[in-house]
């Protein structure tokens, strides 16, 4: 039998609902380049809900007008304690545009798929807005747009450096990563008024500061090379990325001062990966799992659609993919859910209108790391590799899979599931020799006809610079593959994913690869044109032209024409002129 919602099981979004609540005054206005989805999936609702776990009042203003008379911005007034601003689940630039730069005609979280209903750089245009309209109020960034784009960056769609969006959004502090801890804590901070002091001590925050505050943080902070140096000097951009990540992977991290102008950025270190209790609590919230009322009658929105029967088990990647965010927002070190909680949110899945017994997704980041990490962790402390698995499996990794599918197990045993698939990416890297029961397991119960991997290239020199294992792991998958389908008598798909125009790969990269992927019979329909996100090694070599790892010169695609002709190859062109 379904639940029965009122209009006050979400949080806030008018002043209407704030009534209907009895409240006469917010603590915290959060804004979101989202519609607001009541799922532990999207950053504004979780946010949210911790921050009314702890007694305060908070409503969220979701994709406001920023070109009317910005009534969305002065509807609430302002908070007791801060504005808090994200553009939302996406880069808004990476929302908006496909790789060759062109706009796109929808927006997945968006009632009926709509686009429009948010600016470029969301969040530095809300905060300009709320800055300007709320001079004396803080405004709070976070999410991934700013989380990605906290120090000096490459921007992609502007083919140029940027500061960090500290700089050009005038926000008074930012968060980094995933929020749960920094958000309490800066709530509690704020408690008695604005304490610039108190602000400053917090983990996983960056905030602009003068030279007097810098001095005072004597040899403990690792100094970057300045922005307009970066600006003059690529090599010297490519030398504070590899100094962010190498500190990002760590789990003793320093503190960063980037110098800007006559200021500086300052990123302090990042908390602690989650336990699993704060981890069950953030999961545990009263959603109602469910797109707030306000866009009854205007079209499903897509993002939720997708996941709306899915299930998240951790949080974290240690795949270290070149052109992956994942782990440079969420972190290297993996945080797991209990099996209890996990259980209780598919009992509630169950209880939802419209399931009929499918789980879409029992995953993650990446779908096969729940409940891993180093087995010593002493070890992991000395460590600053970006990935526990490229060039070679870490000999303290724990890549045990057999909780995964007990946990598997366990809820198809509930009562109200019939099935439950991965669709969640999954690591075959990850398997070694210890746990190849896991494809046969995923393949016969967890599989819907096809199961999609991301081998990404077929050339090593490509693969390299990607951070990804050798295509012959993927010709080894695919031996096993087909051999279970056999056994089982499956008629199922194995889909490869690839990506065209990354650094290092040349139209001859593409050739090789277009060969061999028809020499294994496959018909390549999974189509990704790179896009150089910032905080990636990817962008950072897409724009200098050197790995900065090594300092050796790396081919790039650069123009649109290039990359086109790269991308042609996905659909099996022949006879090319001027190959490189």
């Amino acid at each position: 039998m379904g639940i029965s919602y009122k209009i006050t099981d979400w949080l806030p979004t008018s002043v209407k609902e704030v009534r209907a609540r009895g409240w006469d005054e917010l603590d915290v206005i959060l804004f979101s380049g989202d519609a607001y989805v009541d799922h532990p999936s999207f950053g504004a609702a979780v946010i949210g809900r911790l921050l009314e776990a702890e007694g305060l009042r908070v409503a969220i203003v979701p994709q406001p007008n920023w070109r009317d008379d910005l009534r969305d911005f002065r509807k609430l007034g302002k908070p007791r304690l801060f504005f808090g601003v994200s553009a939302g689940s996406m880069d808004s630039m990476v929302n908006h545009y496909t790789a060759n730069k062109r706009l796109r005609s929808d927006d997945a979280y968006t009632p009926g798929g709509k686009a429009g209903f948010r600016p470029d750089y969301a969040v530095t245009v809300y905060t300009r807005i709320l800055k300007r309209l709320f001079p004396d109020t803080p405004v709070v960034i976070g999410g991934i747009e700013a989380s990605l784009r906290r120090a000096a960056h490459y921007d992609y769609w502007s083919d140029s450096l940027k500061p960090s969006v500290l700089v050009d959004s005038g926000a008074d502090l930012l968060t980094y990563g995933m929020g749960e801890r920094v958000v309490l804590d800066i709530a509690r901070a704020m408690h008695n008024g604005y304490n610039l002091n108190l602000l400053r001590k917090l983990r996983q925050v960056a905030f602009l500061a003068d030279d007097r505050y810098v001095d005072s943080l004597g040899d403990e902070a690792l100094r970057l090379h300045g922005f307009e140096k970066c600006l003059k000097d690529r090599r010297a951009f490519g030398e504070n990325f590899v100094r962010i990540e190498t500190e990002s992977n760590r789990m003793e991290a320093r503190t960063l001062v980037e110098p800007v102008g006559d200021r500086f950025v300052v990123i302090n270190p990042p908390y602690p990966k989650l336990s699993e209790q704060e981890l069950d609590h953030s999961f545990g919230l009263p959603y109602t799992r469910l797109p707030h009322p306000r866009y009854n009658g205007k079209g499903d929105i897509p993002a939720y659609e997708m996941i709306k029967f899915s299930v998240n088990l951790h949080r974290g990647c240690f795949g270290g993919c070149s052109f992956c965010t994942i782990s440079a927002h969420q972190g290297k070190f993996v945080s797991s859910r209990s099996e209890e909680s996990v259980l209780d949110e598919v009992r509630k899945l169950t209880r939802m209108p419209g399931f009929k017994g499918y789980i879409s997704d029992l995953g993650g980041p990446s779908a096969n790391m729940y409940r891993m990490g180093g087995r010593n962790e002493a070890l992991c402390r000395k460590c600053s590799r970006p990935s526990c698995i490229y060039p070679s499996l870490c000999r303290n990794l724990n890549n045990d899979h057999r909780p995964l599918m007990e946990l598997y197990r366990k809820v198809d045993r509930l009562a109200g599931v019939k099935k439950s698939f991965i669709g969640s990416g999954i690591r075959y890297d990850l398997f070694g020799d210890n746990n190849r029961d896991y494809l046969r397991e995923v393949v016969v119960n967890h599989v819907s006809g096809r199961l999609k991997v991301a081998p990404e290239h077929t050339e090593d020199g490509v693969l390299r610079l990607m951070r990804k294992p050798s295509f012959a792991l993927f010709r080894d998958l695919n031996e096993r593959f087909q051999k279970i389908c056999r056994d089982e008598g499956l008629n199922y798909q194995l889909i490869p994913y690839f990506i065209s125009s990354h650094p290092g790969c040349t139209e001859r990269d593409m050739r090789n690869l277009a060969a061999e992927t028809r020499r294994l019979h496959f018909r390549l329909e999974q189509v990704q044109d790179l896009t150089p996100t910032p905080m990636t090694l990817s962008s950072v070599m897409f724009y200098t032209g050197e790995n900065p790892y090594t300092d050796e010169k790396v081919y790039v695609a650069r123009s649109q024409d290039e990359k086109r002709r790269q991308k042609s190859y996905f659909f099996g062109w022949k006879d090319r002129r001027g190959e490189r």
